[in-house]
This record gives C-alpha cells, structure tokens and sequence, in this order.
C-alpha cells in the first residue's frame, strides 16, 4: 500500500527509533509533528524555563523546515499545548521574535493536564505551507 504522504525528518537531532515521523508532508503542506523542547540526547533544554522551551521547540522546527525549502515563515498554524494557562503570555513573545509580526500564523492555546515528556512545560506542533517558488 502506497502512502500518501512522505516523512520529513532532519539529517540530525532525530530518534529513528521513534513510530512517527518529525513531520509529513502531504504536496505543499507541511505537518510538524507536536514536540517538547528534548534535544538529541532526551534532555529538557530550558528545564524550568517555559520562554527557553518556546524558542529551543521553533530552532528545532526550522532545522525541519529547511529540509523541505521552508522557513518558519512559512508556518500558517501552530497549536500549543500548557501546563499551566499563566505561561501562555509568557510564550507570547517568542511568537513575536519567530514569526517577525503581522500577520501571524493562525493559533490554537490548549492547557492540558500533563504531556509525556518529564520537565517538559509545552509543547508544539504546527503546520507550514511550502511556497509554489520553492522545489524541494
């Protein structure tokens, strides 16, 4: 059987043993698959620090991005998911700092009980579009 999607996944930073791909990319979406801000060896980057988290999530993000020609501007939704609803304001300027100001991608906050990452304060996925001027 044929999928009808291809795996996108970053020449480093990624466990090949994991069941799901970094991201997917279906013509010219890109799904970035939800993650917390562990870098290649499992460790929380930040521990303790939602802002550290927020930025250490977007680098890893762009370093997926790059291997289809994207940037995160290229990025039209993001969905995070909190801990505690406080720390929502607190990510708000590394939006800012990410996406570069108006117009923003499309933004879904949810708090939730727990996330499966220890240390972990959130976590994010996020959806781009590969523009038609673009190969990859």
């Amino acid at each position: 059987m044929t999928k009808q999607f291809e795996s996108v996944t970053p020449a480093t930073g990624w466990n090949s043993k994991l069941t799901f791909s970094a991201a997917t990319r279906v013509g010219d979406l890109v799904f970035i698959s939800g993650m917390t801000a562990g870098d290649e060896q499992g460790r929380i980057v930040g521990e303790g620090d939602i802002v550290r988290q927020a930025e250490y999530i977007y680098e890893k993000m762009a370093r997926i991005l790059k291997v289809v020609g994207c940037t995160l501007a290229d990025v039209v939704e993001t969905t995070e998911y909190y801990l505690v609803l406080e720390n929502y304001e607190k990510t708000a300027a590394v939006r800012r700092k990410v996406f570069g100001g108006p117009p923003y991608p499309a933004a879904t906050g949810v708090q939730c009980a727990g996330l499966i990452r220890p240390g972990a304060l959130i976590e994010i996925k996020a959806i781009a579009v590969v523009p038609k001027t673009k190969v990859a």
